[in-house]
């Protein structure tokens, strides 16, 4: 274990940052509530449900019921500072903790002991197992459920990697959890509604019960303790101090995650939770250790989120990881200098002023117009500043809209309220497509998506129609053809005269555009090759079927000039009727993009994800354990673009929410019959001429 040792007395020094993090609908924001109202924070506990909690109260999260950004709060307790951050719990709003995260000195993660929600459970555990940040868990709704503990750690012990450590069991009375036994006190707590425990003897009947669970808890501590081991072998019953220590250092340490339980809506089991992060929940000095960051030099934070208010500006809510801030400072962050001013303290949508910012302290910043959500920042000193870029990977995008604006002159509003957005989410994508002529938006799922727009309207006055976006089709042709491509003009003066003689063939799948020749005699002066391969290539940019042409072939094999009339222009010019005529000579075909598609899945959903593919005309290529997660698959497919729309709604249906796929270009397939004619149709608006397939 090493020689240094934590005193369970000695607690973490500054303010300590608490990330509420779990599956979705497991009651993170509800214990946050209860929190601030254990804590006076709030007069009341609110509901999310009615509508009345500090979390969630954007428009957006009352309109949905549900967190759809990190919500931030803060509360006192016997004398100690604590901010605390809800997490959304679906996936789709999931990167404002891959930037807050790192930065938190302990997570609490909000769970239920139920098997279809493990899944997404895992995602949350495999995050912060990968980051090292210390973590709990407090098993929720305790009250409304009467499964036995042993059986609650079979479920969800195969989401964890790290051994779960059970800290406390219920006590139950026809079948309710009326209260708890703490097994590293040794009491035992009966529930009170919205008001701290009260102290009880153990009940008898589960004295038995209490000192079995008792010792698995001590058992486990002992594998990271080899005094303990010694203990427990000699029947030595171990000084409730050096089990504290145990406790608190292999939190830390990340060795265990201990198991609270409880109720969020009554308040049940809030005084113990709030306990232990007081006696063994490290501090801003750990943390700071973890992520590398020296204790001494200039001022440093770290950026974890960026909010743009109507009145007050930019504001880039930050975690001071050393020394203190002050207003008019000079930041320094990777992409630049700004002058702080302002400081603003956060309790949900409320924003009150700050006067100063100390060591562990979690404030926003005013008016940083350079730092982005994710990077570090550093006060009136220099840095390196590849060090600053800090920001967590943008995960890929795995849902489309394409916008259109309802009134024509919100197009330029609409790219800089967009640039707002995505500044405060940096997982959305806003990317105007050239070659489709559509503004395309890119997110994490409908939801994601919906949201997005909801706030595009209600924040900055925008209001776009959506569409499914469009594929990029592309065609070729089936046969080799010869032709003939001839321009003559004469208008007075110098006329136009230009024939050339080409020879258009396809090419293998993927091999582009390419141009020869095999002139013989000067037919076609050398001065004129150029020309006539760049007519061959505008006849390839809409092809007879409307869509650009890619891999065939043009040699120019003859032709004839006129020694005054001929041009650049001219050569140009038939060499482009002459294509055209080529293409539409040598059957084309009509071509789609095909994504290579890896998805993930529980393992118990891998036939609902085979049915998914099937239904989109995909081609399964493999399918298998994913590696390294204990109850996942990961299925590879082939499926057309045109068939992806919705592909993540589906899939997140029928995996909890857990489920996601990556998907990559992998190569163009032909479309053939019916499917074919009806693409063409749409694009044209009238029937269009290719080969039967």
């Amino acid at each position: 274990m090493g020689e240094t040792t934590f005193s369970h007395e000695a607690r973490a020094q500054g303010s300590r940052l608490i990330a509420l993090a779990g599956p979705f609908q497991c009651g993170k924001t509800t214990l946050l509530e209860a929190i601030l109202a254990h804590t006076n924070a709030i007069a009341k506990q609110g509901s999310v449900p009615e509508g009345s909690s500090v979390a969630d109260a954007s428009p957006e999260a009352r309109a949905h019921k549900m967190s759809v950004e990190a919500n931030i709060a803060f509360a006192d307790y016997m004398g100690d500072r604590y901010t605390f951050v809800d997490l959304p719990g679906s996936v789709e709003f999931a990167h404002d903790a891959r930037n807050i995260l790192p930065v938190a000195d302990v997570a609490i993660v909000v769970c239920e002991a139920d098997e279809r929600k493990v899944p997404a459970l895992q995602l949350t555990l495999r995050q912060l197992e990968e980051l090292g940040v210390p973590h709990l868990l407090f098993l929720n709704k305790i009250d409304a459920s009467a499964i036995d503990m042993r059986q609650a750690l079979n479920i969800l012990q195969p989401a964890s990697r790290t051994p779960l450590l059970m800290r406390q069991i219920p006590i139950w009375s026809n079948g309710v959890a009326v209260g708890f036994i703490d097994l590293a006190l040794e009491r035992a707590y009966v529930y009170r509604e919205h008001a701290p425990s009260e102290v009880i003897e153990i009940p008898q009947g589960d004295a038995k019960i209490e000192k079995e669970a008792r010792y698995s808890m001590l058992e486990r501590l002992a594998d990271y303790d080899d005094a303990l081991m010694e203990e427990l072998i000699t029947d030595i019953e171990p000084p409730r101090d050096q089990v504290f220590d145990d406790l608190t250092k292999e939190l830390r340490a990340g060795l265990v995650a201990p198991v609270f339980i409880g109720s969020a809506e009554r308040g049940a089991g809030v005084t113990r939770l709030l306990k232990a992060l007081r006696h063994e929940a490290p501090g801003i000095a750990h943390t700071r250790a973890r992520l590398g960051v020296a204790e001494s030099g200039p001022p440093m934070a770290r950026i974890l989120r960026t909010i743009h208010t109507s009145h007050g500006g930019k504001l880039s809510v930050a975690r001071v990881l050393r020394g203190a801030f002050a207003d008019g400072q000079t930041i320094v962050s990777a992409q630049g200098e700004d002058r702080l001013s302002g400081m603003a303290r956060l309790m949900g949508a409320n924003i009150s002023k700050a006067t100063d910012a100390k060591e562990g302290d979690v404030v926003a910043l005013g008016r940083l117009e350079h730092a982005r959500t994710g990077d570090t920042v550093v006060a009136d000193g220099r840095a390196d500043v590849a060090t600053l870029d800090t920001r967590a990977p943008v995960p890929d995008s795995v849902h489309a809209l394409a916008l259109v604006v309802k009134d024509r002159k919100d197009e330029m509003r609409l790219a800089a309220a967009m640039a707002k957005l995505i500044e405060e989410d940096p997982s959305l994508v806003f990317m105007h497509d050239q070659e489709m002529s559509q503004i395309k938006l890119y997110g994490q799922g409908e939801m994601h998506l919906r949201v997005a727009l909801e706030r595009l309207q209600s924040r900055f006055a925008v209001a776009v129609e959506v569409s499914k976006p469009s594929v990029a089709y592309r065609e070729t042709i089936r046969h080799k053809v010869t032709v003939r491509g001839r321009h003559k003009k004469q208008s007075g003066g110098h006329g136009q005269f230009g024939d050339v003689v080409l020879e258009v063939a396809p090419r293998g799948r993927g091999e582009g555009f390419a141009f020869a020749e095999r002139v013989h005699g000067g037919a076609v002066p050398r001065q004129y090759f150029s020309s006539v391969e760049a007519g061959c290539q505008d006849a390839t940019i809409h092809g007879p079927l409307g869509f650009p042409v890619v891999d065939v072939e043009a040699v120019l094999t003859d032709g004839s000039y006129h020694t005054v009339d001929s041009s650049d222009m001219a050569f140009r010019t038939a060499a482009r009727i002459g294509m055209s005529e080529a293409l539409n000579k040598a059957e084309p075909i009509l071509l789609e993009p095909v994504l290579a598609v890896d998805i993930f899945v529980p393992s118990d959903a891998m036939s609902r994800a085979t049915g998914l593919v099937s239904a989109r005309r995909g081609q399964i290529m493999g399918f298998g354990p994913r590696e390294g997660w204990q109850g996942w698959d990961k299925l590879e497919a082939l499926i057309p673009e045109a068939e992806m729309d919705n592909l993540i709604v589906e899939l997140r249906s029928a995996t909890a929410g857990a489920g996601f796929f990556r998907a990559r270009f992998d190569h163009l397939a032909e479309v053939v019959g019916k499917q074919a004619r009806d693409i063409v149709a749409a694009h044209a608006g009238q029937p269009a001429r290719m080969a039967a397939g």
